[in-house]
C-alpha cells in the first residue's frame, strides 16, 4: 500500500467520522419533531405525554411551568450550528389560554420593551448553593406582540418578589415577526449569572444550564433519541 493511498484513506475516514459526529450532535431530532407535530394536530391521541402545570417530578426543586408536551429539549438543534438554550413546552390549545406559572421563588423583572418575556432572579441556586441563576420564560404574546403576561407585571417591572406557582401569563406564539409566528408554546431556560449580579445572554447555550436535574426529567437532547420526556 502506497503512502499516498494510506494518507488518502486516513483523510476519508476522518471526514466521514467528523460528518457523522456533526450529524449526530447538530441535527434536528426528526423523530421527536414528527411526534410533536402529530400531537399538536390530535392532542387527545397521546394524553400520557402531557405534564400538568405545577407537577413536581421525582424530588426536583422546580415544579413544571405550564401544561403541555415537552417537544424540544436543551441542546436540540434546528439547523447546523444551532443549539437550543432551553425547553419548549406545547399545550396543544388555543393561543392565550394555557397558564404559565413560576417554577421557583425569586425576583421578577420585565424590561420596558419585553412583550412576551419575563426573567426571575434566584439568589440561591437550589442545586449549587452560593450561585445565583435566572429563570427565563418567553413567547407569552400573540404574533402581533399583544402580551399575555399577567397584568401584575407590566413593562418596566423590576425585582418584584414572586413565589412558586405565581401566575406569570399564558402561552403564545410571538417571534418578533408577525409573518413568522412560532407554534403556541412556552420556552423556558435557566440562565447563568455573569458574576456581577446580571444575567448572561440567553441566546448562547454556554450561558444556560441543562434543566434536567432542576425539573426531574431527562431534558438533554444528547440523551434522547426521539422520545417525548414524561414525568414518572
Amino acid at each position: 500500500m502506497s503512502k499516498r493511498f494510506l494518507l488518502f484513506s486516513i483523510v476519508v475516514v476522518a471526514v466521514l467520522t467528523a460528518g457523522y459526529y456533526l450529524y449526530r450532535t447538530q441535527r434536528p431530532n426528526s423523530t421527536r419533531t414528527i411526534k410533536v407535530l402529530n400531537w399538536i394536530r390530535k392532542p387527545d391521541l397521546n394524553s400520557s405525554w402531557i405534564i400538568q402545570a405545577g407537577t413536581r417530578c421525582q424530588e426536583a426543586p422546580f415544579i413544571f411551568p405550564t401544561t403541555g408536551v415537552v417537544g424540544f429539549l436543551w441542546d436540540d438543534s434546528f439547523r447546523v450550528g444551532h443549539h437550543h438554550q432551553g425547553i419548549d413546552i406545547f399545550a396543544g390549545t388555543e393561543i392565550g389560554t394555557t397558564e404559565v406559572i413560576a417554577v421557583y421563588p425569586g425576583y421578577l423583572t420585565r424590561l420596558s420593551d419585553w412583550r412576551s418575556s419575563v426573567i426571575v432572579r434566584v439568589p440561591e441556586d437550589p442545586l449549587h448553593p452560593g450561585r445565583q441563576i435566572w429563570l427565563y420564560y418567553t413567547h407569552m404574546a400573540n404574533k402581533e406582540g399583544e402580551s399575555f403576561i399577567s397584568e401584575e407585571f407590566p413593562p418596566g417591572t423590576y425585582e418584584k418578589w414572586i413565589d412558586t406557582g405565581t401566575l406569570l401569563g399564558y402561552q403564545g406564539n410571538y417571534s418578533g415577526d408577525p409573518n413568522n409566528p412560532t407554534g403556541i408554546h412556552l420556552h423556558f431556560s435557566i440562565v447563568l449569572d455573569d458574576g456581577q449580579g446580571n444575567y448572561r445572554n440567553e441566546l448562547e447555550i454556554k450561558n444556560t444550564l441543562d434543566p434536567s436535574p432542576y425539573l426531574g426529567l431527562d431534558l438533554n437532547a444528547h440523551h434522547n433519541d426521539g422520545e417525548i420526556p414524561v414525568c414518572e
